[in-house]
């Protein structure tokens, strides 16, 4: 189960650019909750609450409650927009959630063991992990916090795939729903080798260069003594 989380949230009656623009210069982030058959609702979040969570991994794949003047609200986080360039939240979506309908998240992996794997510890190989999330679903009391996924006994050229992930009961991962491609998701590479080019050194190679050139070169006749006469 996904760990709690709170926001505490006010309504908020007016929209417009340059009313969101007010509300961010105040410490305001604007954000909205949809769906479960209710109304959308327009809500005013504090930005450091929300900056700070969000650099929380388990935040983006749990379920929130959004406490308003009116109560709380089950909602799940479906959009952040950020400032172009500055560490700024410029908008939030939510996603109202019910205990018996089924939503669909994506679910960060978690590998672990790659640092005892056999093909890392006693082979030279490189573990690489080729898919950081996948996308599941399931109810919202069913909800993990992550996925993971034991690498510990891959050996050099062995990998782990999605219908190697062992999952909850009442999960379904949705990449393999309807006979999807059971994709790679780890393996573990042999390391690059690079070839080596012995080169000549520069002034190796011009002095063989300048040995060369003197064996092949007519020899200069000698200088007569003396000056012309009258």
């Amino acid at each position: 189960m996904s760990v709690p989380f709170e926001l505490t949230a006010e309504s908020r009656v007016q929209t417009g650019t340059a009313t969101s623009r007010r509300f961010r210069r105040e410490g305001k982030v604007p954000a909205v909750i949809y769906g479960a058959g209710k109304d959308n609702q327009n809500l005013l979040l504090d930005h450091l609450e929300v900056m700070r969570n969000l650099e929380v991994e388990a935040f983006h794949s749990a379920i929130i409650t959004i406490n308003t003047a009116n109560g709380g609200e089950k909602a799940i986080l479906r959009y952040v927009q950020m400032h172009p360039y500055k560490p700024q939240v410029q908008h939030v979506d939510f996603q109202r959630v019910s205990e018996t309908e089924t939503l669909r998240m994506k679910i960060p992996l978690h590998f672990v063991g790659e640092d005892v794997t056999p093909g890392v510890k006693l082979q030279d190989g490189i573990f690489s992990p080729l898919v950081n999330e996948v996308e599941i679903a399931c109810l919202p009391s069913q909800l993990p916090e992550y996925l993971e996924v034991d690498v510990s006994e891959l050996n050099l050229h062995e990998s782990v795939k999605l219908s190697d992930i062992k999952l909850p009961e009442g999960l379904e991962l949705l990449a393999l729903a309807h006979g999807g491609e059971d994709q790679t998701i780890a393996s573990v590479l042999a390391p690059k080798v690079v070839e080596e080019v012995e080169e000549v050194a520069e002034g190796e190679e011009l002095e063989a260069e300048a040995e060369a050139a003197e064996g092949e070169a007519p020899s200069e006749p000698a200088a007569e003594e003396g000056g012309d006469k009258d």
